[in-house]
């Protein structure tokens, strides 16, 4: 068909009023197909050399192979992660920008800040859950062997006869590991003195130093820290026990239930993207993951992480948000 007959086609079309409908679907339908035509933005909301920041960057080099354009990787830390997430919720919805987003972004910091800038369900896309790594309970190497503290349930024991003396470190007020103090103290009915750091790092430095008694810190972080001696581990806070240290009970296995707490991470797009190009974000990724290079690397991180479907992952959310919101409402975190 020549230009003339097409503009006429086209006119004739428009005249029915079927020109927007036919027109729009054969554009969306060859735009879906061609997808991708530019390289990739791939926010990621903290800063360098994270695990986050780390798998990212692993998982673009094997997604441009896939999907035959760069992926490149951008850190946009700040105000928790929402300010990379933002960028984001707010950007055209074509595929052309994820966020590796993780369980503060889309869980806990949509009800620890009074002021959020984004919707974590409504203004997200979920294409594919990259890792779940459990939480930790470690102990102050001195301590626990002054006090004879080898489980959770000595913990208490101590706790309950000391009320009030026993200081737990965080990265943070409202910080996983803050939830996860307060949720032990929840349903063991100790009370615990709370010393919030500015960050995992700063609070493992506290525990090693004595200036804190126990944290419970990101499984991936404090594993060495664990194998070598320096500290004592008590239990992993999720429902299941870590492949990297199957050792180590479970907090519901030492009799406190329920507990399950977990630190994940995955990919978003900006919700309204064509299904057709989700499904092709989800497929790369997913082709990533299973690679075993991949898979060695999030097995030395501890993840334990499920496959999951797009609308399996967004439910996920909407359960892990329903949850930390009920924990911060007990910790009282609030964030202005």
């Amino acid at each position: 068909m020549n230009t003339t007959h097409r503009r006429l086609r086209r006119i004739l079309l428009l005249a029915l009023g079927l020109g927007s409908v036919s027109f729009g679907m054969t554009a969306q339908a060859q735009s879906s197909t061609d997808w991708p035509t530019k390289p990739i933005r791939f926010v990621v909301p903290y800063p360098p050399g994270g695990p986050l920041d780390t798998m990212a960057r692993v998982l673009a080099e094997q997604v441009k192979t896939t999907l035959g354009q760069p992926v490149v990787v951008e850190n946009r830390p700040g105000a928790g992660g929402n300010i990379g997430a933002d960028l984001i919720a707010k950007a055209q919805p074509d595929g052309y920008s994820l966020v590796m987003g993780a369980v503060a972004t889309h869980a806990i910091n949509p009800a620890l800040y009074s002021k959020i800038p984004y919707d974590a369900v409504r203004d997200f896309a979920p294409v594919a859950l990259v890792a779940s790594v459990p939480n930790v309970l470690i102990v102050n190497k001195e301590f626990a062997d002054k006090n004879n503290i080898r489980t959770v349930q000595d913990l208490v024991k101590y706790a309950l006869a000391h009320p009030g003396k026993l200081n737990v470190g965080s990265g943070g007020s409202g910080s996983a590991g803050h939830l996860a103090g307060e949720l032990l103290s929840a349903r063991t009915q100790i009370k615990t003195v709370h010393i919030p750091y500015q960050g995992a790092a700063p609070a493992k430095l506290a525990l090693l130093s004595g200036q804190s008694d126990f944290m419970f810190d990101n499984l991936a972080s404090a594993a060495s820290l664990i194998k070598e001696g320096k500290v004592v581990a008590l239990a992993v806070t999720t429902d299941k026990r870590s492949d990297i240290l199957p050792e180590v009970p479970t907090v519901q296995e030492a009799g406190v239930k329920p507990f399950d707490l977990g630190t994940w991470f995955g990919v978003f797009t900006t919700a309204g993207t064509p299904p057709a190009v989700i499904a092709k974000l989800h497929q790369a990724y997913s082709a990533a993951l299973a690679d075993p290079a991949v898979q060695t690397r999030l097995k030395q991180m501890g993840s334990n992480a499920p496959a999951l479907t797009p609308a399996q992952f967004a439910e996920m959310v909407v359960q892990e948000r329903q949850k930390y919101q009920e924990l911060v409402k007990l910790s009282g975190a609030k964030v202005d």
